[in-house]
């Protein structure tokens, strides 16, 4: 009864839809809080990091549970900005529901679509909320056909609005067929007013026409044009938004407390509890071939997703876990089979955002918090000391901007190391290496609001004061054309030497990353020697070799090879292979990759010659150009991400501050030849100084 009476919801959107006030009503009607907090004013209970505050963005997606309707509810508020992406991909592995929230006058945006596809990825079912009725421009009806037009969404409005703008004034709910309207503190029901009875009756119609696909009970009820429960309506409704064939499309004004607790009775209705899920899949750790499935029961072997770690300054590290079977309880030892290391569970947290109560057991559905983890990171499996199963983990996207720092005080280097590992450990998106031949930190991630946020947490957090370098884009290496090579490598220095021969051939793989293939036949190189050329491959490839920026997209096929009985070793065949692939990267064409990415601007007819004119100077590339509402254009395109320093001022200037735009990263592709030797004539004039 427990887990049917469990959401795991998130809330997604693009930046300034209003997901965070939307959370801090709900957790003001649940009774978590007292008080409403505001994004404005900084005290939203969901942004508790300064960083959040003062732009009035959420960045880090926060955890929190509370109760509705004798149901519970855990909530993850998710940002909006694409630069924090990685937050919406690893909410998205461990929720079962969504509420996607779309502004009232922007409608879909670009982020929108960014994490309805990701959605989409992991068939997570969801309810669309449509905020912001009483700003100026708001269009119910513009959004609802955006919804259809642009995320293939088969949107169904269940609410219809009163009115909009200054004049909206409460909400139509289309199955019961009553209307709501707010006063300053109540709602009160009523009777439709007669001046939206015929826009609701038709509303009406299409609400039951589209049910009436999934249940064949109302179908009959309906072409005999009789009266249709109520129940049997919210039970078709629940099973379409489970399979996700319609998107039951809500309404209201969150900062004016219109609609909220209307939607939480949807959350409850239409998304899915963990017994609605049901079983997940995991592959067996010894044989990928092989499946185990677990079942939402606190009754089958324990386990869970390790899906964020945050750095606390009184309890430590906090790992936050999805626990999809069994329980566990603090002082349990529990094994991570992705590192194939036991853990031991120090104490176990239900939190609300910054604040967590202690609780002594935590069983399936639940996510929660906990401290103790030595080697868990995120994505992670988590699991039973004796149940060796791994669960799907979190796709990390690559970093694409770098930033050189320095501590403005040398003897904050060890200082400075040690927060940007802690930095590393929270963010996977995120990465930081020291460079000793340059003697310089650089730092990696998904745009420059993300290294900015970074740099303002290693002043206020860590109270390392830092000097910033010019961000610079983040190359990748590959080859362009296949190539067989062989190398032997021989060692003699007295007492036991060195010795390892391999043939490889090398083909691009564009898009696919490196790959190993082994095709040795009758023992050439012994079995267990054999992962020691793979080894001595990626750590050659991640150093780099034409740029120093790590090689990608490489096949490696081991053909031929052969080794000395006393002679051969790990470290022997480790040193062949990077020798060997040394030789022959520089043999089969190298080049230079670059980050290129999505781009959507939006802007007014009048500048689209200045946008389209300034965008192709950057090698960028419209794709497609479609109405986006009257006097306005949306554009979507490609641009390399290396031209695009600097944009947000230019796009300013060239469209009298109207236009906006959004980019993401796309893909890794070929620095075009011109750009690519001015790059390498640079990089060794700068060598040489």
């Amino acid at each position: 009864m427990r887990l049917q009476k469990l959401r795991n919801i998130g809330i997604a959107a693009h930046i300034d839809a209003g997901k965070t006030t939307v959370t801090e009503r709900i957790l003001f009607y649940t009774g978590v809080n007292r008080k409403v907090g505001e994004v404005h004013d900084g005290e939203a209970t969901m942004d508790f990091m300064k960083q959040e505050q003062e732009r009035g963005i959420t960045i880090a997606s926060a955890a929190i549970s509370c109760n509705w309707q004798d149901s519970q509810i855990n909530i993850i508020d998710t940002p909006g900005h694409v630069d924090f992406t990685i937050e919406v991909e690893r909410s998205l592995r461990v929720i079962d529901g969504m509420v996607a929230l779309f502004c009232a006058v922007g409608g879909v945006e670009p982020q929108s679509e960014t994490v309805w596809n990701q959605a989409d990825n992991y068939r997570v079912p969801r309810i669309a909320f449509i905020n912001k009725m009483d700003r100026t421009g708001a269009d119910f009806n513009a959004v609802v056909s955006q919804m259809n037009e642009y995320l293939d969404a088969n949107a169904v409005p269940f609410q219809l609005p009163m009115g909009s703008e200054e004049d909206f004034v409460g909400l139509i709910d289309v199955i019961k067929n009553k209307a709501y309207v707010f006063g300053e503190e109540e709602r009160k029901e009523i009777e439709v007013p007669e001046k939206y009875r015929e826009e609701t009756h038709k509303a009406r119609e299409v609400l039951i026409e589209k049910l009436a696909d999934f249940n064949d009970e109302i179908m009959e009820l309906f072409l005999d044009e009789k009266e249709i429960p109520t129940e049997l309506l919210m039970k078709a409704a629940r099973f379409a938004t489970l399979k996700l064939m319609i998107t039951p499309v809500f309404t209201g004004a969150a900062y004016k407390n219109k609609g909220v607790e209307l939607l939480l009775d949807a959350v409850i209705d239409l998304l899915p509890s963990p017994i609605d899920v049901g079983a997940i899949v995991a592959q067996d750790l010894h044989d990928s071939e092989k499946t185990h499935t677990r079942n939402p029961s606190s009754k089958e072997p324990f386990s869970a997703l390790a899906f964020k770690l945050i750095n606390d300054p009184y309890v430590g590290q906090q790992t936050f876990i999805r626990i999809f079977s069994g329980e566990i309880k603090g002082g349990t030892p529990i094994m991570n089979t992705t590192k194939r290391k036991k853990e031991r569970i120090g104490r176990i947290y239900k939190i609300r955002a910054k604040e967590r109560e202690e609780i002594s057991v935590a069983g399936a559905g639940d996510i929660v918090a906990l401290i103790g983890m030595k080697v868990t990171k995120t994505g992670d499996t988590l699991c039973d000391v004796n149940d060796d199963i791994l669960l799907e983990s979190i796709r990390i996207p690559p970093s694409v901007i770098e930033l050189k720092i320095s501590p403005a005080n040398k003897n904050d280097r060890k200082k400075l190391g040690e927060a940007l590992a802690k930095l590393s450990n929270e963010d996977p998106s995120f990465h930081a290496k020291y460079n000793e031949e340059t003697e310089e930190t650089i730092i990696s991630g998904m745009g420059e609001l993300h290294l900015e946020i970074i740099v303002d947490r290693l002043k206020d957090e860590f109270k390392v004061e830092v000097i910033v370098g010019e961000p610079s884009v983040a190359l990748r290496e590959t080859i362009s054309m296949e190539i067989e090579h062989k190398y032997r490598h021989s060692k003699q220095s007295g007492g036991k030497g060195e010795f390892a021969e391999a043939v490889i051939r090398f083909e691009p793989n564009q898009g696919n990353g490196y790959e190993f293939v082994d095709k040795i036949k009758g023992g050439v190189i012994p079995r267990d020697l054999i992962p020691a050329v793979s080894k001595g491959l990626e750590k050659t490839m991640a150093k780099g070799i034409l740029a120093n920026f790590p090689i990608v997209d490489v096949k490696a096929v081991l053909l031929d090879g052969s080794h000395h009985a006393v002679d051969s070793s790990d470290r022997a065949f480790q040193t062949c292979a990077s020798v060997l692939f040394k030789q022959a990267f520089a043999k089969a064409k190298p080049i230079l990759l670059e980050p290129v990415m999505k781009i959507e601007i939006t802007t007014p007819d009048d500048y689209i010659g200045n946008v389209v004119g300034d965008l192709n100077k950057r090698r960028g590339k419209i794709d497609v150009m479609r109405r986006f509402r009257k006097g306005s254009q949306k554009l979507n395109g490609y641009v390399p991400l290396m031209e695009m320093f600097g944009y947000a001022t230019t796009l300013r200037n060239v469209t009298s501050g109207r236009a906006n735009y959004s980019m993401e990263f796309y893909q890794y592709e070929p620095l075009p030849k011109l750009v690519q030797e001015d790059y390498m004539k640079k990089l060794a004039e700068k060598n040489e100084k």
